[in-house]
């Protein structure tokens, strides 16, 4: 193991300002969530890391945090030997929760990510190298990545307009799309689905291929659908969709929807942990895993992830929640060292309205992001806009993410659409 020692951790809960994203659930609050992990070293090394920040999640970091000092860098087993430990001793352990669509059953993966991370960037900040070298070396110079189209409403209640405007038609939808493919020069389109009847959605992605025909779609409605209802749905847009993420919730149903169509089935519910894809594989539930690395565990086990989907000839691609910078870098540099990344990966990116980079460190050229060359993950913190960005934390309100409690605030009969189609 190195000389090196971590000396102290800083974990800083951040808030900004998020759109009124409509979604199975009830629809995005005001403001978005995330919490900066700080790995600092007894020899003036700084590794990054990003993560959720819920209530209970910062509890769980913070936790770690403080338990992490001494601790070698290099010693990523050791990393989630000690987090195991802290989650039974300090937090009880137990399972995790995020936006009312993500469960787990334990929080292991969820909370040792960001510290994996901000160890690997000290790690390739010593080495002078960049992150993906660390994960075998980045075998493609750029990232592509999909515009992540959303139906929403104008504007937050009691707030003024978005500069993004209302997406509740297909007109408007297309438009939304065009402004993405425009600004961002994206290359494929998802839309986020589970908030309308699925012939209105369809009606929607119809719209979207007569006016981008030679871009691949998606689209993904939370697990809105009966298993009847998907199949239907696959069969009006077979050739129309490269895959339908998540039609119907769990690997049972995805399972008797894959039986009767040929269009492909990601997911990012019900595959989120290991443990979930030998059953998956053995009932052909998916053809597509979307990866996290904020849920698998940090980058080596997504990265291992990887290597079991090449094995049995599952696509993948990788799932995108709210985030800032930090976990666009960490993204990119996972993207870039995973050979058979099959699919353009999700980004909430355009989505966001501030970040708390120094600078510009990762532009949108052609719907792709390059590969960070400099040591570590190849971004800097600008420590003024994370001073703001936290105070805005302190001020909103904000503790954890509840669409549906935020929906039924402004539409009190409010019932999640899980199933209900």
């Amino acid at each position: 193991m190195s000389g090196s020692r971590v000396s102290r951790v800083v974990v800083t809960p951040v808030a900004f300002e998020d759109p009124p994203l409509l979604n199975v659930v009830g629809v995005h609050q005001p403001y978005a969530l995330r919490a900066v992990v700080e790995v600092h070293t007894d020899d003036g090394l700084l590794g990054l890391g990003e993560t959720y920040a819920d209530e209970t999640h910062l509890g769980r970091l913070d936790a770690v945090a403080a338990a992490l000092p001494g601790h070698d860098p290099y010693d990523l087993h050791g990393l989630r030997l000690l987090v195991g430990d802290v989650l039974g001793r300090e937090t009880g352990g137990g399972g995790a929760s995020f936006g009312g669509m993500l469960d787990v059953d334990s929080a292991l993966d969820t909370v040792v990510s960001p510290f994996e991370v901000a160890c690997l960037d000290v790690q390739a900040r010593a080495a002078g190298v960049p992150v993906s070298d660390l994960l075998g070396g980045a075998v493609r110079e750029r990232v592509p990545f999909s515009g992540y189209l959303f139906h929403k409403w104008a504007g937050h209640p009691g707030h003024d307009d978005d500069a993004w405007g209302e997406a509740l038609t297909p007109d408007q939808l297309v438009a939304q799309a065009r402004r993405m493919v425009d600004g961002w020069g994206f290359g494929s389109l998802k839309l986020k689905g589970g908030v309308l009847p699925p012939d209105a959605e369809c009606t929607a992605i119809e719209a979207l291929r007569d006016a981008f025909p030679d871009l691949p779609l998606r689209l993904d409605p939370n697990g809105a659908w009966t298993v009847e209802t998907s199949v239907a749905v696959a069969d009006r847009l077979a050739g129309v969709v490269e895959y339908l993420e998540d039609p119907t919730p769990g690997i049972a149903g995805m399972a008797a929807v894959s039986a009767r169509t040929d269009v492909p089935l990601a997911t990012n519910m019900c595959v989120i942990a290991m443990e979930h894809l030998p059953p998956a594989i053995a009932q052909d539930a998916v053809q597509v895993v979307l990866s996290d690395h904020h849920l698998w565990g940090g980058l080596r086990r997504s990265a291992l992830l990887g290597g079991i989907t090449d094995v049995w000839g599952l696509g993948l691609s990788m799932h995108s929640n709210s985030h800032l910078g930090v976990s666009l870098a960490a993204m990119v540099h996972l993207a870039a060292a995973t050979p058979n990344l099959t699919y353009a990966c999700d980004t909430h990116y355009p989505w966001k309205t501030r970040d708390l980079l120094a600078g510009d460190p990762l532009p949108f050229v052609d719907g792709a992001v390059a590969v960070p060359t400099s040591p570590g993950l190849g971004v800097e913190l600008d420590r003024d806009l994370l001073g703001e960005l936290h105070d805005l934390y302190l001020s909103c309100g904000v503790r954890r993410r509840e669409d549906t409690v935020y929906m039924r605030s402004i539409q009190p009969g409010f019932e999640v659409n899980t199933s209900r189609w």
